[in-house]
């Protein structure tokens, strides 16, 4: 196994550990704490597929397990947050934006599968990696705000709405431009 796959590795086992800070209400500032370890987990997202590449390091397990990893890093993070412990860090529109991503991130995979299945590889493009980016810091700064500000609609927390809401805009957006991209994948 080789470093790039050691990353996406350790990527989904900080997943739990992510988790279970979050919900552990008895550690000081677990909120952002949590944010720390989906941080780490974020940067081996990027960290990973820059080191498959450079070092020529790309194999079929690290293509397998990399797109499962992100997507049940963001995932977790964002069904978390909807849960109303200690305080809330979404409103109930939150609850759109995630469905929106979650539907998105699906479709998408399906999307992949059906070309994978036609010998077709659909690579990242650089919307979703930007989608991706804002959903990272959106999700890092709600966390972040949940440590310091109480109530749902402070300065922090609004900000951290505002920057989800982009998120799902430009998860709308590169899953739209990923299927005209790539219309012929559902011909035939």
């Amino acid at each position: 196994m080789n470093l790039p796959t050691k990353l996406t590795v350790l990527r989904i086992l900080l997943i739990p550990v992510f988790a279970t800070i979050f919900f552990v209400e008895s550690i000081p500032y677990n909120y952002l704490i949590s944010a720390v370890v989906f941080l780490l987990a974020s940067l081996t997202d990027f960290l990973d597929g820059y080191l498959a590449r450079k070092n020529n390091q790309v194999t079929d397990l690290g293509k397998f397990l990399d797109p499962i990893a992100d997507k049940v890093l963001v995932s977790t993070a964002l069904i978390i947050m909807l849960t109303p412990i200690g305080i809330q860090i979404l409103p109930w529109y939150g609850s759109v934006f995630v469905a929106v991503i979650l539907a998105r991130e699906l479709i998408v995979s399906g999307f992949r599968m059906v070309a994978s299945s036609k010998g077709k590889v659909l690579a990242a493009d650089k919307s979703g990696k930007i989608k991706t980016f804002v959903q990272d810091v959106a999700i890092i700064w709600l966390l972040v705000g949940a440590s310091f500000f109480t109530g749902l609609y402070n300065w922090f927390n609004l900000t951290g709405i505002i920057l989800l809401g982009i998120a799902t805009l430009l998860t709308i957006y590169s899953g739209v431009e990923c299927m005209v991209k790539n219309k012929d994948v559902l011909k035939g």
